[in-house]
């Protein structure tokens, strides 16, 4: 029986297109939330850009209504993108991966103020890919369908009173195994003029487990704390560990880190530490990460770095404290972990640091070779830590045993304090003005 050479060169063509299909689709990972899929600032994502200029490896670039320190949600063709507009409206713009192109924007609340380095859009959209779902500074927490439709909205600060936060309300909300998580940890009483209303000065804080299906509680659990003013406060978002005696809900803030069962949010354990001299003025801005054994939590304005043992009852500062460092520690970037890795950046001092994560033990420091802050958070993928400064300049590091500079890439659209996002084989970068896909199209 005699083949066909060209019909079997077209078989073998259309074989191979589909395995490199495949084996693209196996690398391309969703960034649904905060701190991306693993909810520790990596992901599995490869052959992403190392070089790119205002010409060179742009895909493609999108004008933004306004800036903000949200970083941008990407599932599949959808990019998620908090953002203020010049009429103090607060919207979630929906962006075609493909090609730049604005699907929708949808303005679900007024009242944007800007403090600082901040606004009330500071909070980063979360999505299921079914779903995406966003909480603002001044109370809002809305869930849309990817089509823009809204499906639920509340707002929390009719609800339980204005977020009592200096520098306003940050966290981002965690979505986990079909429960959306939302931590308000604020000053009590509040003394801030934006968190003035009829419901008098008194502030809970509390975790809040909401059904993202409906938008209703599920449960809502109080959490105390001893320390004073500004110090009870807390810009972080909670995470999950997932340990051999179960998942637990991570918190930091009120100078302690606790953890919390999530059928019903109680306080499993906490550990103190974060604020050694019980100052006042120590706001937590650093989420916490987790490894296979080991709780990561950054103390306020360059305080320890705390590994925590997270098997304990009660108050366990004394018993489950595992290694502390005092040498590398941020005041807003939250660490990052990849690779068997813990990468420290101290955006102040513009270096970044790098432990064994079950030790402590210093692998490397070193310098970043620029002179502006960095805000934003370390993001690990591809072999390489992206990190962008306030003023725009990328630099990208590479994650092996030795400091190493692989590129600096200056950036004119600043400020810039949003982590960079890797995924679907691209880097996403919010700048004041525009957001930036690199890479191929």
């Amino acid at each position: 029986m005699q083949t066909n050479p060209v019909l079997h060169s077209r078989i073998r063509a259309t074989f191979t297109a589909i395995v490199l299909l495949g084996t693209a689709a196996l690398h391309a990972e969703n960034w649904p939330q905060w701190r991306g899929p693993a909810f520790n600032g990596s992901t599995t994502e490869t052959s992403l850009p190392v070089n790119w200029s205002s010409t060179e490896n742009i895909a493609w670039t999108t004008p933004l209504p306004g800036w903000s320190g949200a970083t941008p949600a990407v599932w599949g063709d959808s990019v998620f993108v908090s953002s203020p507009d010049e009429q103090h409206g607060l919207n979630l713009i929906c962006i075609d991966r493909k090609n730049g192109k604005v699907r929708w924007q949808k303005k679900l609340a007024d009242g944007d103020i800007e403090n600082g380095r901040t606004n009330m859009t500071s909070p980063s959209p979360v999505t299921d890919g079914k779903a995406v779902y966003q909480l603002y500074g001044t109370g809002p927490l809305t869930a849309l369908d990817f089509d823009g439709k809204i499906l639920w909205q509340r707002d929390l600060a009719k609800e339980f009173g204005k977020f009592s936060i200096m520098w306003f309300y940050g966290s981002s909300p965690l979505l986990y195994k079909d429960r959306l998580y939302v931590q308000v940890l604020q000053r009590n009483p509040s003394s801030y003029p934006h968190s003035a209303d009829d419901k008098g000065p008194n502030r809970e804080s509390f975790l809040l487990c909401i059904d993202p299906k409906t938008g209703k509680d599920i449960w809502r659990h109080i959490r105390p704390t001893d320390a004073r003013d500004e110090s009870q406060e807390s810009f972080a978002t909670p995470v999950p560990f997932e340990g051999k005696n179960g998942p637990q809900l991570i918190v930091v803030g009120g100078d302690c880190v606790s953890g919390h069962d999530f059928s019903d949010g109680h306080e499993l354990w906490r550990c103190g530490g974060l604020n050694p001299k019980r100052l006042g003025d120590r706001r937590v801005v650093p989420s916490p990460l987790t490894s296979e054994n080991l709780v990561f939590v950054c103390g306020p304005k360059h305080e320890p770095l705390i590994a925590v043992r997270p098997d304990g009852k009660g108050d366990v500062t004394a018993t489950h404290t595992a290694w502390t460092n005092t040498e590398a520690t941020p005041d807003c970037a939250t660490p990052l972990l990849y690779q068997g890795k813990l990468f420290v950046l101290d955006g102040d001092r513009k270096t970044l640091t790098c432990f064994k994560p079950d030790t402590g033990e210093k692998i490397w420091t070193g310098s970043l070779g620029v002179g502006e802050i960095f805000r934003a958070s370390p993001t690990g993928a591809d072999g390489k830590i992206y990190m962008i400064g306030e003023n725009g300049t990328c630099v990208i590091a590479g994650a092996g045993d030795e400091f190493k500079i692989l590129a600096t890439i200056p950036m004119d659209d600043k400020p810039v304090r949003a982590s960079i996002v890797a995924s679907q084989g691209q880097l996403f970068i919010r700048g004041a003005k525009n957001l930036y896909c690199i890479g191929k199209k």
